[in-house]
C-alpha cells in the first residue's frame, strides 16, 4: 500500500499482488479453455435441437410457394383462354402467358407479372402439357429433386394435387 496526501487527506491505494513472473493476478481477464468449450457445447446442442425444425419449416415454405405459383398459373391460363379461345399448346408452353405467340390475335397479356415465367422454388422449370391428362392442361413441379416421382419435399406437385388439398 502507498499513501499520498491530497489536500491534507491521505488516500490509501492498493497495489495488486503479483503472481510468479511479475504478472498481475487481480486484473486478469479472459476465459479459460474449459469455459469456452462449455459455451461451444451448449451452442452446438441448441443448434442440434432447433436446426432441423428451422430447415423443415424452410422446405415446407418452398412447397407452399410452389402451390401458390401453380394456382397463379391456372388463373393466368384461364385469362388467356378467355382472350384467345384456347389454352397455349405444349409447344408454346407457359411463355405464351408473357409473350404473344403467332396466331393469337386477341392476346391481351402479359398474364403474369414480371415479364417472365418464374421457376419453381427449387429453381427448376415448371412442366406444362396441353391437353393434359387430368383436364385441358397440366402444370407440374417435380419437387426438390427435379425428377418425376419422389416423396416428401421431393414429391411432385401438380395443379390437381393443389386443388384437391384446398377443398
Amino acid at each position: 500500500m502507498t499513501s499520498k496526501g491530497i489536500g491534507g487527506i491521505f488516500v490509501k491505494r492498493m497495489q495488486p499482488r503479483l503472481a510468479e513472473g511479475g504478472r498481475s493476478k487481480a486484473g486478469e481477464e479472459g476465459f479459460t479453455l474449459v469455459e469456452m468449450l462449455v459455451v461451444i457445447t451448449i451452442i452446438g446442442l441448441i443448434m442440434g435441437l432447433i436446426g432441423p425444425r428451422v430447415l423443415n419449416y424452410l422446405s415446407e415454405s418452398k412447397v407452399k410457394t410452389a402451390r401458390i405459383q401453380l394456382q397463379s398459373f391456372a388463373s393466368a391460363l384461364d385469362l388467356f383462354y378467355l382472350d384467345a379461345g384456347r389454352y397455349p399448346s405444349t409447344a408454346e408452353g407457359l411463355t405464351a402467358l408473357v409473350h404473344q405467340t403467332p396466331g393469337v390475335a386477341a392476346w391481351n397479356g402479359p398474364y403474369l407479372k414480371g415479364g417472365s415465367v418464374p421457376n419453381d422454388p427449387w429453381n427448376h422449370a415448371y412442366v406444362y402439357r396441353s391437353p393434359g391428362e387430368h383436364g385441358p392442361y397440366d402444370i407440374m413441379s417435380y419437387g426438390s429433386d427435379g425428377q418425376e416421382g419422389g416423396t416428401g419435399v421431393a414429391a411432385d406437385l401438380s395443379l390437381e394435387n393443389v386443388t384437391a388439398k384446398n377443398e
